[in-house]
């Protein structure tokens, strides 16, 4: 098996948003190549593009791509503006799901880390758009990110990590967070699923 062909197989079930007479790009190739871009290191659509270019031939001939040039910036930037990022989002689920069942057991439990981060450089001061916070869900044996989820601020962690866990459907997996989701009662959706448990100080409270 070629190497990411899964990744690729995954992006295949992403809809093109663009009009048959504008695809010069193969739409899965075009996401594969833009994902490996950003794995080694491009922060830009320029950085994609720059990727590309340079590795085109190679990868044309490891993936089956008939790329004749490197897509132009406005063309990738295009590309991902009009993008369903659920779309985008549920094929990388799907993607690191089947990760994870090939993963070897490294213990009796599965133990998968809920966090959020402030993505950095992600504000946009000129249209007054605050910088990205994204929830994570990562599986600590198989060291592999599950998913993703933006939320507005930290304040919506909590409500965002218990749908996550429902969105999940995982069976037997013991969840941490920070100690911003150890109370002892918690409202909304699939509260009734947590039991939390209040964290020594700076540990992360497991909810199962």
């Amino acid at each position: 098996m070629a190497p990411f062909a899964p990744l690729l197989e995954a992006l295949s079930a992403v809809r093109d948003p663009r009009r048959p007479q504008g695809q010069r790009y193969d739409l899965p190739h075009l996401l594969l190549f833009s994902v490996l871009a950003v794995m080694a290191g491009a922060t830009s659509y320029r950085g994609m593009r720059a990727f590309i270019a340079v590795h085109r031939e190679h990868l044309n001939a490891t993936f089956g791509a008939r790329f004749r040039r490197a897509p132009a910036v406005n063309t990738l930037r295009g590309l991902f503006q009009a993008l369903d990022p659920a779309e985008l989002e549920a094929a990388f689920r799907r993607h690191a799901q089947s990760l994870g069942a090939a993963a070897p057991p490294a213990g009796s439990r599965r133990v998968i880390a809920l966090d959020g981060k402030t993505l950095k450089r992600s504000f946009d001061h000129l249209n007054d758009v605050a910088a990205a916070h994204v929830l994570s869900a990562f599986a600590c044996e198989a060291a592999l990110i599950l998913a993703h989820q933006e939320v507005r601020n930290a304040a919506e962690e909590i409500p965002a990590v218990q749908a996550l866990i429902e969105e999940l459907g995982v069976q037997g997996v013991l969840f941490t967070a920070d100690a911003l989701h150890g109370q002892k009662k918690l409202r909304g959706r699939g509260a009734h699923r947590q039991r939390p448990v209040g964290p020594a100080q700076g540990q992360p409270a497991p909810l199962a």
